[in-house]
């Protein structure tokens, strides 16, 4: 049986509408379908509607990957506007979760003291978790950690694989109905490659894009903008197509960028790009403060020398969607001013 206990704290999105109790009387309307706002990442957010038999099947292929059973404990402590929120209750009624439900905020078990099953989270509030000593101790009582909505940080992904329960990244979005496919970083069989869940099938574009079959959860195919690595039936994110910047005829990744720099990076930083004359686009670090000598020496010892940036700008505070992801497109608007 599906219980639901809610607790108020402060929420992370100041957008946060729906609540759970919302969600849930939606989910037992008449309607075949639920609204869903998607995440803004590269893009102004947008409402789509989903059909509720496709959210079930992919809540199915979740609790049995997982092998979650009715009377699990799982904590919901993400805004029900987004698919992440939505499918951990859908997860919770379909497999008959104990489900603790909280307005999101960048410490989710702060004042959660019990054990619990499963857990979803953005990658700044595990970052927040493992900063609080007594916050810590309780995210490694978690048997199942699924982090999903941006890239894990290396450092935080080499603390975690140390951990005693299943901690997965998942790939996902909203069209997809959250993940798709799931990637230990915990334990001796952590790796560096997505695996599909069951009923997936995913295939490479001649673009390099990743492609995903899915006939539970998707009408049809869908292309993702995301460049990836393929291995036999995984593969790697190297970046996103419409991110790409094309220097001199070399294409370039923002987020390979990043992930190089950010182990040696003090400040808050993100790759962008800005048109030029002569090399058709070139590469921009934004930082949050930071001495541009300092910043340039970590490019010129760390970097390709194509990928080194040209160009280097101070800002108060990289712009962010909603879900706490780069808006590199406002980004690019802020370089051009």
């Amino acid at each position: 049986m599906f219980i639901l206990q809610s607790r108020a704290i402060p929420h992370l999105y100041s957008t946060y509408t729906m609540t759970k109790e919302e969600f849930v009387n939606e989910w037992n309307n008449k309607s075949p379908y639920v609204t869903v706002k998607t995440s803004g990442s590269t893009g102004i957010p947008k409402l789509i509607r989903v059909e509720k038999s496709r959210m079930r099947a992919s809540a199915r292929m979740t609790c049995d990957f997982l092998g979650l059973k009715p009377g699990d404990r799982a904590l919901l402590c993400m805004s029900v506007d987004y698919i992440a929120g939505k499918m951990m209750v859908v997860r919770s009624i379909e497999r008959g979760l104990e489900l603790v439900a909280e307005e999101p905020s960048g410490h989710p078990l702060a004042e959660e003291s019990g054990n619990f099953d499963f857990v979803a989270m953005v990658p700044m509030q595990v970052w927040n978790t493992l900063r609080v000593p007594e916050e810590r101790a309780r995210l490694r009582r978690v048997r199942n950690l699924i982090i999903g909505g941006g890239a894990i940080d290396e450092q935080m992904e080499e603390v975690l694989r140390g951990f005693p329960g299943n901690i997965f990244s998942t790939y996902g979005m909203t069209e997809t109905l959250s993940h798709i496919a799931m990637r230990k970083i915990s334990g001796s069989d952590a790796s560096f490659w997505y695996k599909t869940l069951p009923g997936v099938t995913v295939f490479q574009t001649s673009e390099g894009c990743l492609g995903v079959d899915a006939p539970s959860i998707l009408r049809e195919k869908i292309v993702t903008n995301d460049i990836v690595e393929m291995k036999n039936d995984a593969f790697r994110v190297v970046g996103r197509r419409d991110f790409v910047i094309c220097s001199g005829g070399i294409k370039i990744s923002p987020e390979e960028i990043e992930r190089i720099l950010a182990p040696k990076m003090s400040v808050n930083f993100a790759i962008s790009k800005r048109k030029d004359e002569r090399f058709g686009e070139v590469v921009v670090l934004v930082s949050e403060g930071g001495e541009e000598c300092e910043l340039r020496k970590i490019c010129e010892r760390e970097l390709p020398q194509y990928w080194r940036p040209k160009l280097y700008v101070s800002i108060l505070q990289i712009p962010k969607t909603e879900t706490d992801k780069i808006a590199r497109k406002r980004l690019e608007d802020i370089i051009r001013e």
